[in-house]
Formats: C-alpha cells, sequence, structure tokens
C-alpha cells in the first residue's frame, strides 16, 4: 500500500521546517546582518541607542545565520601567500649563537681559540683551533639543545650537531624543522587574523593552504594592494647594539654586522651588529602617543624577559648607542644615558597620526616570523560585485519561472508537487549553506541555478515510472509505490556519480570552484531528499483523500507515448560522426591551442570601465612605454552595465621573476589608461604568479584524471567493466569535444571552465547511468532479447526523462548565459555546450561501446556457493 508512516512523516516535515527556518534569514539579509553586526559591536564596545535598535531589528529566538557572500558577489581583496619558512630556520640560529659561543668559551683549554664562519641559512658554524678538542665541543653544544615541543616527536631533541675536520655545524633537527614550519604558519595566520581584525571587517577568510601558504581574502577592502600594506609589512622590530655610522651604504660593515639605512637622516647608514639584544616578538602592548614636544609617536613595552634583556643591556651599556630598527631601517639611534629597567619605551620620528596608528596596530599585532611572498592577488570592486548579485538573481527567477512551467505544463497536478518541492528544494539548500557559514560565491549561483535544473531530474525518473506501470493496468496506488521503487537504483546511482565528481572538486579546487563545489553537494543532498521524501509526502497526502480508481498521470509529454526508434540503425554513422568530432576538436587543440586564463598562464588582469567607447590602439599606445611586454586588450560586451558603459579586458603576461606583478606597476598601468580617458575606473584586478599557474595546471590535469578514474570505479562495482568503458569513452568523448570548442573560438580558458568541465562529467554520467540502469534491468527482464533490443528498448523507455532533464536543465542555463553576464559566461557557456553533447553521447556514444564490447547474459545460472543468481553480483 501507498502509505508514510506517522513518524516518518513528522520526521520529513519536521526536517523541511528546520531547514526552511534555517534559510529564513537570507531572505531578510541586510536587516539580519545588521543585527548581527550590532550583537558583535555591543559585545565589544558597549551598547548605544543605534546598536540596540539594529539588535532589535531582528528577533533574537529566530536563527541570525546567513550565507557568506564571497569576493565576487560583495567585493573585496583576495590574496594567496607562500610563508618563507626557511627564514625562521636562520633567525634560530642567530639567536643560538650567543649561548654557543658561552659554552664554548668554557672549553678553550681543550678546544683552542673559536671563531663563526659563514654558512649556508639555516646553519651555525663554528672553527675551532684545536680539532682534537671536538668530541667535548660536540658535548657541551649538544647539551644546548631541548626536546622537541611536538606530540609526533616525543623524545627527540630540536638541534643536530655534527663536526667536520674543525669545523663544527649546528641546524635544526627534521623534528624541530617540522615543529617549527607549523608553528610559523599558525603563527603567521594568528598575526594576520589580528591585523585583519583591527580594521573590523566583516567575514574575512584567513585559512592555511597546503604546508606554506596562507589564503586570505577580505570583503569590503579597497583593494589588494590595500590588504598587502596591511598584512604584507612584517612590522619586526628589534634593537641592535650600534657599531658606527657611514654615508657609504657600500662599505664592508666587517663579520656579523650589517648597513641599515636611516629612516630620518638622509645619506646617513648605520653598522649594526646583526644579532638583536630584544625583538618586538617580546613586546605586549604598543600605543599611539605623543613624545615631549607634542609630535606623534608609538609607546612599547616588554614581557619580563625582554625588560630583563633591555634592563641589563642598557645598565652595561651607558654612552653607548643603540639602534631601533623596524623591517630593516633605523628610525632612531639615542644614546643611553642610564639603565632603562622599567621594561617600557617611545619610538620617536616623522610619524604622521595615521602612521604612528597604523604602526603601534602591526607591532600590537606582532611580527610576522617569516617574510610572505604574495603568488595571487584579485580585487573586485563592489559595484562589479552588485551586479554579479543583480545578475545571478535574475537568471536564477527566470530559470525558476521556466522550470515551473516546464513541470506544470507536462506533469499536471504532479508538475505542481514537483515545484512545491522544488521550492522547499532551495530553501533546504541556503538553510545547509547557512549552517554551515559557507561562502556563496558567482559559480556557486550557477550551481545553485544547474540545482534547479537538475533537481527535477529525480521527480521525472519517478513519474515517468508512474506512467509506464499505470500502462501496465496496475491499480493507481501500486503503480505509484513501483514508481517510486523502481526510480530509486537509477537515482541514487546518477547522483553519487555527481556527487564523486562535486567531492573531487571540493578537494582538489580553490576559491570560486571550492564555493562551486559545495553549492552542488549540498544541492544534490536536497534534491535527493526532496524528490524521495517530500513529493512521496504530497502524494499520498493527495492520494489518501479520495478514490483514486481510474486515474491517469496527465500533461503535455515532449516525447509521444511510446517510441521506438532504432538508435543502432545507422550506428557507425552516428559514431563515426562522434568520433569526426573528437578528431576535430583534437587538431583543434594542437593546431590553435586554448586561450589560456592568467590562472594558468599567471600574469594580470585588469577590467576597466568608463563612459567613452573603449578604443584599443589608444590604449596599447598608453601602455606600450611602460615595458610590460605582451599586452592583451579586448572590449567585452555586459548587458548588465548601463547602455552608456564600456567594458574592456586589458591583460599584462607574467612578469619574469616576479610572483606578482607589484603594486606600482597596477598603479602605473590605471594612471597611463586614465591619461587616455579620465572616466575610467577599474571594477576588478586580478593577478597570479608563474609558480601557481604551474601548478594549478597540473591541479586541473589531476582533477579530472581523478574524476574519471572515480566514476570509472563505481561503475565498475555498480554494473560491468563494458559499462564502465563505455561511460567513461562518453565522458572522454564530451571533455574533448567541449575543449576543442574552446580551442576553435579562442574562448578564454580558466579554472571555473575546469568546474564546468567536471561538471559536465557529472551530468553526462547521470544521463548514461540512468540509460544503463534500465539496460541492466531489462537485460534481466527479456532474457532471449538480443542485446541491440535491449538496448533499443532502454534507451526509448528513458528518453522522455532524457528529454525532459536536459530541456529543464537548458531552461536554466540558458537564461543564465543570457542574463548572467560576461563573469562568468563561459563558465556557462562550457556547461551548455556539455548537456548538448552529454545527453548525444549517452544515446549514442556510451550504449555502441557497450553494444560492440557485449555483456554476459547468464543471469538465470546459479553460483552454488551463494546460491544467488552470478548475475546479480553486477547489481
Amino acid at each position: 500500500m501507498l502509505q508514510i508512516p506517522l513518524w516518518k512523516r513528522i520526521v520529513i516535515w519536521g526536517l523541511v521546517a528546520l531547514g526552511l527556518i534555517a534559510a529564513l534569514p537570507n531572505a531578510f539579509y541586510p536587516r539580519v546582518e545588521g543585527h548581527n553586526d550590532a550583537v558583535a559591536a555591543i559585545e565589544a564596545a558597549g551598547e548605544t541607542d543605534e546598536r540596540i535598535a539594529a539588535r532589535d531589528a531582528w528577533p533574537s529566538f529566530l536563527p541570525s545565520n546567513l550565507v557568506n557572500l564571497g569576493l565576487d558577489l560583495r567585493g573585496g581583496a583576495h590574496l594567496l601567500g607562500e610563508v618563507e619558512v626557511e627564514e625562521v630556520y636562520a633567525a634560530r640560529m642567530d639567536a643560538l649563537w650567543p649561548e654557543v659561543r658561552d659554552a664554548l668559551r668554557d672549553l678553550r683549554d681543550q678546544i683552542g681559540t673559536i671563531r663563526r664562519v659563514d654558512a649556508p641559512a639555516g646553519e651555525l658554524r663554528v672553527r675551532v683551533s684545536r680539532p682534537e678538542g671536538m668530541e667535548a665541543a660536540l658535548s657541551a653544544v649538544r647539551a644546548l639543545g631541548s626536546p622537541v615541543v611536538s606530540l609526533t616527536s616525543a623524545g627527540e631533541r630540536d638541534i643536530a650537531v655534527s663536526a667536520r675536520n674543525d669545523v663544527l655545524t649546528v641546524q635544526l633537527s627534521e623534528a624541530e624543522k617540522a615543529a617549527t614550519d607549523d608553528r610559523t604558519m599558525q603563527q603567521s595566520l594568528e598575526i594576520i587574523r589580528r591585523r585583519v581584525d583591527e580594521v573590523g571587517t566583516r567575514e574575512p577568510t584567513i585559512q592555511r593552504q597546503g604546508e606554506d601558504r596562507i589564503l586570505i581574502q577580505v570583503p569590503g577592502i579597497g583593494s589588494a594592494a590595500e590588504l598587502k600594506s596591511l598584512i604584507g609589512t612584517t612590522a619586526k622590530l628589534t634593537f641592535h647594539p650600534v657599531v658606527g655610522r657611514t654615508s657609504n651604504p657600500d662599505e664592508a660593515p666587517g663579520a656579523r654586522n650589517m648597513v641599515l639605512p636611516s629612516l630620518n637622516e638622509a645619506g646617513i647608514y648605520y653598522v649594526l651588529e646583526e644579532t638583536p639584544v630584544v625583538s618586538g616578538d617580546e613586546l605586549t602592548d604598543s600605543q599611539p602617543a605623543f613624545d615631549q614636544n607634542g609630535r606623534p609617536s608609538v609607546t612599547f613595552r616588554f614581557n619580563p624577559t625582554g625588560a630583563r634583556k633591555f634592563g641589563d643591556y642598557t645598565a652595561n651599556n651607558v654612552g653607548a648607542l643603540f639602534a631601533i630598527v623596524l623591517d630593516n631601517e633605523v628610525i632612531s639611534a639615542p644614546r643611553i644615558n642610564e639603565a632603562i629597567r622599567g621594561g617600557s619605551g617611545q619610538i620617536t620620528g616623522s610619524f604622521s597620526v595615521e602612521e604612528s596608528t597604523e604602526l603601534a596596530v602591526l607591532l600590537r599585532a606582532g611580527a610576522l616570523p617569516a617574510k610572505i611572498n604574495f603568488l595571487e592577488e584579485r580585487t573586485i570592486g563592489p559595484e562589479l560585485g552588485q551586479d554579479s548579485i543583480d545578475a545571478g538573481k535574475v537568471a536564477t527567477l527566470v530559470a525558476f519561472a521556466a522550470v515551473l512551467l516546464f513541470m506544470g505544463l507536462s506533469y499536471g497536478l504532479f508538475g505542481l508537487f514537483a515545484n512545491l518541492a522544488l521550492l522547499i528544494n532551495v530553501g533546504l539548500l541556503f538553510g545547509l549553506l547557512s549552517a554551515i557559514g559557507a561562502t556563496l560565491t558567482l559559480p556557486g549561483i550557477a550551481g545553485i541555478v544547474l540545482t534547479v535544473g537538475m533537481a527535477v531530474d529525480a521527480n521525472v525518473l519517478v513519474f515517468e515510472r508512474i506512467r509506464e506501470e499505470l500502462k501496465n493496468a496496475k491499480s493507481t496506488g501500486r503503480a505509484i509505490e513501483l514508481g517510486y521503487e523502481k526510480a530509486l537504483s537509477a537515482i541514487v546511482d546518477a547522483n553519487i556519480t555527481t556527487f564523486i565528481t562535486a567531492a573531487i572538486l571540493f578537494v582538489m579546487g580553490s576559491g570560486p570552484v571550492k564555493g562551486f563545489a559545495v553549492t552542488l553537494t549540498l544541492g544534490l543532498i536536497t534534491s535527493v531528499f526532496t524528490a524521495i521524501y517530500v513529493t512521496r509526502a504530497m502524494v499520498v497526502i493527495w492520494y489518501g483523500r479520495r478514490n483514486r480508481k481510474g486515474w491517469t498521470l496527465r500533461g503535455v509529454s515532449l516525447v509521444p507515448a511510446e517510441t521506438s526508434i532504432d538508435f543502432f540503425r545507422r550506428a557507425k554513422v552516428t559514431f563515426g560522426f562522434s568520433a569526426t568530432l573528437v578528431a576535430a576538436a583534437l587538431v583543434a587543440f594542437v593546431a590553435l591551442g586554448l586561450n589560456f586564463g592568467i590562472d594558468f598562464k599567471g600574469g594580470t588582469t585588469i577590467r576597466t570601465q568608463s563612459e567613452s567607447a573603449v578604443d584599443v590602439g589608444e590604449y596599447r599606445d598608453a601602455l606600450s612605454g611602460l615595458g610590460l611586454g605582451d599586452v592583451s586588450i579586448t572590449e567585452v560586451f555586459d548587458p548588465n552595465f548601463d547602455a552608456g558603459q564600456h567594458v574592456a579586458m586589458v591583460r599584462i603576461q607574467a612578469q619574469d621573476e616576479v610572483e606578482a606583478i607589484t603594486p606600482e606597476t597596477i598603479d602605473a598601468v590605471e594612471a597611463a589608461l586614465q591619461g587616455v580617458d579620465p572616466s575610467i575606473t577599474f571594477p576588478s584586478v586580478e593577478s597570479v604568479g608563474p609558480k601557481v599557474s604551474g601548478e594549478l595546471i597540473w591541479t586541473a590535469v589531476e582533477a579530472v584524471a581523478a574524476a574519471i578514474v572515480g566514476v570509472l570505479f563505481y561503475i565498475w562495482l555498480r554494473f560491468e567493466w563494458q559499462f564502465a568503458l563505455g561511460a567513461v569513452v562518453a565522458l572522454v568523448h564530451d571533455v574533448a569535444i567541449t575543449i576543442g570548442v574552446f580551442a576553435l573560438f579562442g574562448i578564454q580558458f580558466d579554472l571555473t571552465i575546469i568546474a564546468a568541465l567536471l561538471t559536465i562529467v557529472g551530468y553526462s554520467l547521470n544521463d548514461t547511468v540512468v540509460v544503463f540502469d534500465r539496460v541492466r534491468e531489462n537485460l534481466r527482464k527479456y532474457k532471449k532479447l538480443e542485446l541491440s533490443g535491449v538496448l533499443n528498448l532502454s534507451i526509448n523507455e528513458t528518453l522522455s526523462r532524457t528529454v525532459m532533464t536536459s530541456g529543464t536543465t537548458l531552461v536554466a542555463l540558458i537564461a543564465l548565459l543570457v542574463l548572467g553576464g560576461d563573469v562568468i559566461r563561459g563558465f556557462v557557456f562550457a556547461m551548455t555546450l556539455g548537456i548538448v553533447v552529454g545527453t548525444w553521447s549517452s544515446v549514442f556514444v556510451a550504449s555502441n561501446i557497450l553494444l560492440w564490447l557485449g555483456v554476459k547474459r547468464d543471469w538465470e545460472k546459479k553460483d552454488p556457493a551463494k546460491g544467488i543468481q552470478s548475475g546479480e553480483t553486477a547489481s
């Protein structure tokens, strides 16, 4: 009987209610955002009338989690930095030298004189005059070591000491290097987080990426250059003994000394000892202030260890000069008049109030333990972000309306059930995104639109099955029950193959690609839930209200009720056509290559917007004198901008031996273009270094290969190897043709296209698996029918579903292609092309491969060991 137990109904509708309540705050985004900001401000700084009003604008008993908007929707800055952890090794050895020196001095009668000699970074080398006493020296220095502070390296020491001839070498042990790397990254993350939090930006993303990289995304900040100025400055404060002064920066400073310029004395350089007496790491506080003459200054206070070092040194060196060094510049070099025991001091110089405030922020946050090289920079203007939001809203609404109309016409009342479930599906999707604090990006909006198109697939599978069962003279209740039961296998298989590609996207992707993967994965979960449980719950309620005897599932069908098309009558022609397209695609790829975006080539892309028409020639002439190498300038049509706005993309090749283009170069480019057209603005700037671009190419290749292997393995497990091979050939066919079209027409190929290709992989397999699932069923049902007959029958039986699902998905994508704007046009074009090619391949490529390879038909034989039909192991 078509029934759902009461407890299950309560669970289903309870989950729906919870999901929709969690999604509710997103319908009142500005109000809830203001509420959240007010709550945080009250906790930090107390109540004011304005904050209380903003807090009370949203009820406290309702959830207030929102879907975070990515940089491409809100505007802001993105940086990918690489931490030079090796710098910390060298600093540790420099700090260890005084202890090593003192330990070896106690052994002068055995090792003679000692002298530090030059060594590679991260090593400390000491030459002794009496090598015969080296064993004593090794023992003394090893005694300076301490246990590694790490759960995985218990019992190991932090330094490795060795000797060769008369030279003793000290370096960090491998265990200590690993522990130091981890501490350095954690410290860098915390310091960057403090500095960003000082600015008060909303929802920054600061996270470790890989072994030595940090991803920083800050919405609302003006530019990547502004963000770099905040976090890229090391703010390394150190105090050094002064050896002398000079006007010659090239003067030899002597062993273990260095020459640094004076910040406030033009042409003056100081010779300092390299090893600092005390450093900014031992600061506990720093505040902007004014000196005795009313000039802006910065006060600081040491922790007890730093205060003791500072006090002892000043007591022992009264009358000597003492240099205060900030980021390799001498701020001041006052004379020590007396011992300074208080542990505090003041930095004076030519500061403005703003500069003293910023310096105090940097010192208070702490010094970055190592230099950060920025490999990738992106700036998205808030106007461009708002345009993307508006375009996404329009495209989503149009896609929604089209799909709802499509389903209503095709399945009548059941189509309305599916539409209501679709609305619940999107609500649940936003509820999950809010609950996990996910970030919604522009490709994420595309993922929602794709979810809207694909969400109907499970319902279509069920409804088409119900129609089939009704034709077989089943009662209404039994037909509906069998429809859900028999469609379940195809629904699960189809969605798991798409889930595999989405998981690979999440693991191997980054930024917007990862956001798309999250949206697609959660969309798959909510789609299956609403199709299998929510829609069924609605149908059960409808069925139980009256006698449904003689009921039929009415609606406009895009495909005749019964078709008997022979898809293999011209198999050589159809397969030859596909083979020709693949060959042509490969030729286009080899001959023309792909128009790689900066994600893969490296370089910088600057988006311009102006009131005057774009003159490519004038733009190029203006930039010709900057020595930037190959500069590409193209005008872009974007219907989302007002008619009076003109958009162009300026692409600058990666600069040799430069990880990312400098802010000064970007300023020069912008100034040159504004010289041509004063009204020009720059909504976005993106820069990717050659190191990252090279890695992204291999990551993309690995992602596609991993997707192919993953689905090959899954289909092999669920079916047989012939099915898996047919699916993979169809998959390669779809990807190859899509890449060939991009090569032929020179469409920009970037990371978002890789996301599209992987989605095509999932969709193509979704379509193919639905057909194969029916083939597997019919192989058991029609044991005497030839394989070609089984394949034809299966394709015809699923044809209505294929046309419906492809049609609804294409309607959604075309809405996004036309209305979504040029920012994601390449992504959506690849998806649209992939849907068309994927539908073709599931019918004419995968099935042809299966026909030629053949499938075992010994379903009726028993396995004596297991007592089951041997063929059932493939199901």
